[in-house]
């Protein structure tokens, strides 16, 4: 039960569960919300916050980030987030679990991903179940893809007999190697290290055929070009238990990005070819993918001054992930529901938490957006640990302007600001 006074957001926009938007206000109380509707007023001793006719919306929730940094979560209106268990050292046993998963508290809760395999080396499995117990929500095999068909099996059979999702890299490391980028013109002109985008499309269908033998439910992280989707939506039409995922810089971006060499383009899988970055904009429309996250990897100058080839992939997403899954709203592909759907309910139907929408009983996540906002992404004044994302001096639009955590404000920015 929380100590603080129960909160009133009066005078917005609600985004509901069902994707209507309804003029009205929200009254929180204990950490959960009590009530939505036109006719929801504050009572005595309330915290009131007037949302000015802006959106009222849920909190986003992050599948798949690889560090906890507050005050960009905070900046993004990310509530909460699945972290990955690709730490130093990994998230193998129950009691790095248990810390990860308190590490947040209060203003930011940490759903912890535990790891697949014991140092996620892709050998033997880690204790699962234990780490489940100490707050693990989901699987993963982090970074990596699992090569032992035999141990990826095994792994499936488990988590499906503990009900537990498994998170999956998608690329065969067979022939991934030690590329950097996606094999084509792009990569033959700089002369970078490459693999063919088939390395994604084989590693999906022989990990979507192993989840139908331990009839397990699995999560393909980033599912990039158009043969990897095909197969994932294959295998939704024939009633598999299968979901995708996406980060904003596959549909924004293709491999001609990564043309200057400049290292924050860096990512892995690898960005890809025009086709496959509009097949993904396809897959984001039809249905196919179900989460677009933010992959929020801040990686310092010794991680990135270097030359391509030698620098680590990754890039800050928190602070973009909201502005960049709008564009997608304002160019017509997705409307505001289906955004929301990407960045908050589906995301938390996946780590089974209650989250992600604005429904009376639901923890009281929440956040007040202006999605015409306009701004310019500038890495060298960024809230993340580092700066270090592709879309530097971009203009983007969609700001949060209020944040509330278990219905506690966790950040405010002025209206006018």
């Amino acid at each position: 039960m929380s100590l603080h006074a129960p909160l009133t957001v009066t005078n917005g926009r609600v985004l509901l569960a069902d994707g209507s938007i309804q003029t009205g206000a929200v009254r929180c109380e204990g950490g959960f919300i009590t009530a939505i509707g036109a006719d929801v007023a504050p009572q005595d001793g309330d915290t009131v916050h007037d949302a000015r006719g802006q959106i009222v919306a849920p909190g986003l929730v992050d599948i798949g980030v690889f560090a906890i940094d507050k005050p960009a979560f905070h900046f993004g209106g990310i509530t909460r987030a699945a972290l990955m268990p690709d730490q130093n050292p990994p998230l193998d046993v129950s009691a790095r679990v248990r810390f990860a998963a308190q590490s947040g508290k209060p203003d930011f809760w940490v759903h912890p991903l535990a790891a697949a395999t014991q140092g996620l080396e892709g050998k033997a499995l880690a204790e699962i179940a234990m780490m489940r117990d100490a707050g693990a929500r989901a699987v993963c095999t982090g970074r990596r893809w699992i090569g032992d068909s035999g141990t990826m099996l095994r792994l499936l059979q488990y988590t499906g007999m503990l009900g537990m999702v498994v998170i999956a890299h998608a690329e065969d490391a067979g022939i991934v190697g030690n590329a950097v980028a996606t094999a084509g013109e792009m990569a033959t002109r700089l002369g970078l290290p490459s693999a063919p985008a088939q390395a994604e499309a084989l590693a999906i269908a022989r990990d979507i055929a192993l989840a139908d033998m331990a009839n397990a439910a699995i999560h393909f992280r980033n599912v990039t070009t158009a043969a990897g989707l095909e197969l994932v939506r294959a295998a939704k039409a024939r009633g598999a238990r299968v979901t995708a995922g996406v980060s904003p810089a596959y549909f924004m971006l293709s491999d001609l990005s990564i043309g200057a060499f400049r290292t924050f383009t860096h990512l892995s899988p690898a960005l890809r070819c025009e086709a496959d970055r509009k097949a993904v904009v396809g897959a984001i429309a039809d249905g196919t993918i179900d989460v677009i996250a933010s992959g929020h990897d801040p990686r310092g100058p010794e991680d990135k001054r270097l030359p391509f080839s030698d620098s680590a992939p990754g890039m800050a997403g928190a602070e973009t992930l909201l502005p960049l899954t709008m564009s997608l709203v304002r160019d017509g592909v997705i409307d505001m529901a289906r955004a929301f759907e990407l960045i908050a309910a589906n995301p938390a139907k996946l780590l089974g938490v209650n989250a992600g929408s604005l429904a009376v009983g639901a923890e009281a996540d929440i956040a007040v957006l202006d999605p015409e906002r306009p701004w310019i992404v500038n890495s060298d004044k960024m809230a993340a640990a580092a700066g270090n994302t592709p879309f530097d001096r971009q203009p983007v639009q969609g700001r949060v302007l209020a944040l509330f955590k278990g219905g506690v404000a966790v950040r405010m920015k002025k209206i006018g600001g």
